[in-house]
């Protein structure tokens, strides 16, 4: 079973790291004031405001900062402050074991699909393809903090992910399937290809969202996950959002799930409000999950976070 982090609660501490792209400082204090005006507190990594070109410092550096993160006892939530690149040079100095015996709850998406996905194959940790540091301020919709917090804040035994009014999921391949939920941004999976730290989806539903690629690019990056086996063992399929993705050769988003993820045959939901949209659903990679694309229905099927063992 998958190890869950303590839930997060009113007056606790969030940990503050940067580790892939840097980000503009101001950018990152106004989110801080945000956090601490919800009432949480907040620790900084010794990296978080560092540029070493287009890195926050170096990888043994931002890796350091995340390790420290979880060894810190008072921090209940490790919070990225934006993605970019570069998160896979941190993964090879990271202590899995240790992660697995110190969960938090650790959120993100963009690069950040890269550490939530090896942690949850190397540290049997449940995280969270959800809000970044750069996602805490008043313009951010209601329903991102809903999710967010509905699933870091709240044990439930179940959680049912559904879309913002007016923003239908739709279930293209008929199925009923139920296991691990893995996945994210595309371009991250499509490089942990041939390496220690690829992605796993056998027996699992695969998660897929991308954004600003032209659709001929995505193409290139779902083909390579074809090629490497990845939808012959996953159970099923969730395709989220691609942002700001052009058409090419008159051939959009929509023509290519039907023309390369519909053939499939597997259990199929598109248009999930997840990742790069402007709509955020929280999706728990590693956790179990019921896909029923008979009743148009996706729901978590195991709490995510734990409670406090009583003294």
């Amino acid at each position: 079973m998958a190890i869950k982090a303590p839930i997060l609660q009113a007056g606790d501490t969030i940990g503050i790291v940067t580790l892939g792209s840097p980000l503009n400082a101001g950018v990152i204090n106004e989110r801080i004031q945000f956090l601490e005006s919800l009432g949480f507190n907040v620790a900084l990594g010794q990296n978080v405001y560092a540029q070493t070109g287009f890195l926050a410092g170096t990888d043994e550096q931002r890796a350091d900062d995340l390790m420290r993160m979880f060894a810190n006892d008072a921090v209940k939530l490790i919070l990225p402050t934006r993605g970019g690149v570069g998160v896979e040079g941190i993964l090879p100095y990271l202590d899995y074991p240790f992660i697995e015996s110190h969960p938090k709850i650790v959120s993100g998406y963009s690069d950040i699909t890269l550490l939530l996905n090896a942690l949850a194959q190397m540290s049997n940790l449940i995280t969270l393809h959800s809000l970044m540091l750069i996602d805490f301020r008043p313009t951010t919709p209601a329903y991102n903090f809903d999710q967010f917090f509905a699933a870091t804040s709240v044990y439930s035994p179940t959680r049912i992910i559904v879309n913002p009014p007016g923003i239908p999921q739709i279930s293209v391949v008929q199925g009923n399937v139920t296991g691990p939920i893995v996945g994210g941004n595309l371009t991250a999976l499509i490089s942990t290809l041939g390496t220690p730290y690829e992605i796993n989806t056998t027996g699992k539903i695969l998660l897929l969202e991308e954004t600003h690629e032209p659709i001929n690019t995505v193409y290139r990056y779902v083909n390579m996950l074809k090629l490497a086996g990845k939808f012959d063992d996953c159970i099923g399929i969730v395709m989220g959002e691609c942002t700001n993705c052009p058409i090419a050769y008159n051939t959009s988003y929509d023509d290519l799930i039907n023309g390369v993820i519909v053939p499939l045959g597997k259990p199929l939901m598109t248009n999930v409000a997840t990742g790069h949209g402007f709509y955020k659903a929280a999706i728990p990679i590693g956790a179990t999950a019921n896909l029923d694309t008979v009743n148009n229905s996706f729901t978590i099927t195991e709490p995510t976070i734990s409670l406090p063992t009583p003294l």
